[in-house]
């Protein structure tokens, strides 16, 4: 599979809906997966994370898979009746789930695909920028957590520590935070 690629999880019980999806996520573009069945569609969610996952509203079981699956990373799209698009729409759009109304033309669906591929790389971005920040601050609470013991061993002020490990760390060719986990192994 390649990045360009999106992988597709299709939960549906409908045959005819099932089939008008699969014609129109053709490879190399897509990689979709039809299924009936939401036991089955679990499994599938918990051995891989895909990036779009369509699920049938199915006498409200596609409501429960789409719930029980919104902390995953993929974007999902709840395909629900018309008559009970509002309801449903409101009961779902706090787990980010994408409610779209059935039954829909080939463009509107198209479109919705595009929009759910749209969705899907800002939530990749947002993912990079998560894993950055929590890096930062782990090497910030690092840090000071050195600077804190170099304070309570060595009697310095906080700008001495602070110098103190820049210098070492700057001396030695190393980050600060192997300056500073070697200082939490001595002082700690």
């Amino acid at each position: 599979m390649t990045s360009d690629t999106q992988s597709v999880l299709v939960v549906t019980k409908d045959s005819k809906l099932a089939a008008m999806i699969n014609a129109l996520l053709v490879a190399p573009l897509f990689e979709a997966k039809i299924t009936s069945d939401f036991n089955e569609a679990r499994r599938l969610t918990s051995e891989r994370v895909y990036n779009i996952i369509l699920s049938d509203y199915s006498d409200g079981e596609g409501v429960d898979f789409a719930t029980d699956i919104s902390e995953s990373l993929s974007t999902i799209l709840l395909l629900t009746p018309q008559t009970l698009y509002e309801e449903i729409s409101y009961r779902v759009e706090g787990y980010g789930i994408i409610t779209v109304a059935t039954p829909f033309d080939q463009f509107t669906f198209y479109s919705t695909i595009k929009t759910a591929i749209a969705v899907q790389y800002k939530v990749h971005i947002l993912q990079s920028q998560t894993t950055k920040l929590k890096v930062k601050m782990e090497e910030i609470r690092l840090v000071n957590r050195a600077k804190m013991l170099l304070m309570q061993h060595l009697n310095m002020t906080e700008s001495e520590s602070h110098r103190y490990i820049e210098k070492e760390a700057m001396n030695r060719g190393l980050k600060k935070t192997a300056v500073a986990e070697e200082i939490i192994r001595n002082y700690g």
